[in-house]
């Protein structure tokens, strides 16, 4: 049976202020990707979401980000490939000391936001990231964009990787997202999120604004925990994909 995985973040509230349906999405997802401080979480949340993602044996993996609280690890910074290689290991450090005292491990490794994006086209930042993740653990899995520097990155350091696609945004016709400064790059229709992932996951191609087919390989696929209809796809999609007789496990998983 041919397998996706489905992936969301999380973990992303800080202190009193409180984001996303995380234990209602964990019921759904296959793996977490949990917020490591820098963009979004802090040390209590941390603990709390491996937990909970342990208890619904979800796969756990460190949500990398720069260091952006304000700006939710949305905006770009002007950083060093050295400065991204400490960055990574300390925050995957962080989150694997949570996994560790809860009995659990790390599975996977996920940049975010505009790391995740300049990763993805710049070759020395994407090398940082995995040869950070490589030195840490090399049984990891790097998650990144599907055909982007990160992947290719991954690879050339012996890292098992998992090519990522995204139901809940729209792609350009070279296989990129569509930025989200522009309008519409965020898909708000449950029914055409639905659609496109599992067009992505059975057939792997999807739509791009443009009209334009482009042929898309897959291994995981990401939900954004802090949308405001997450559970509402994420529930919808799973059953979809269930449909098509995909199988819904974490990379690696047995």
């Amino acid at each position: 049976m041919k397998r996706i995985d489905l992936n969301c973040d999380l973990g992303e509230s800080f202190g009193a202020w409180q984001m996303g349906a995380d234990e209602a999405l964990l019921a759904l997802v296959s793996s977490a990707n949990i917020a490591c401080g820098f963009h979004a979480g802090d040390p209590a949340i941390m603990q709390h979401t491996v937990a909970l993602a342990t208890t619904h044996g979800v796969a756990i993996g460190a949500h990398l980000s720069l260091p952006d609280l304000q700006g939710f690890g949305r905006r770009e910074m002007r950083v060093s490939a050295d400065e991204v290689y400490a960055m990574t290991l300390y925050q995957i450090g962080a989150l694997h000391a949570f996994a560790r005292a809860a009995g659990t491990r790390l599975a996977h490794v996920k940049p975010h936001g505009a790391l995740y994006n300049m990763a993805a086209h710049d070759r020395a930042l994407a090398e940082a990231i995995a040869g950070a993740v490589y030195a840490f653990d090399p049984q990891l899995w790097l998650f990144g964009l599907a055909g982007s520097a990160l992947i290719d990155a991954g690879k050339a350091c012996g890292l098992p990787v998992a090519a990522e696609a995204f139901a809940d945004r729209h792609y350009l016709s070279d296989g990129s997202l569509q930025p989200r400064s522009e309008p519409g790059a965020v898909i708000d229709d449950t029914d055409l999120a639905t659609a496109q992932a599992v067009g992505i996951a059975r057939d792997g191609t999807v739509q791009a604004v443009n009209g334009q087919a482009v042929a898309l390989h897959a291994d995981t696929l990401c939900l954004h925990g802090d949308g405001a209809h997450a559970v509402a796809v994420a529930r919808q999609l799973r059953a979809a994909l269930e449909a098509a007789k995909l199988r819904i496990a974490a990379p690696g998983a047995a």
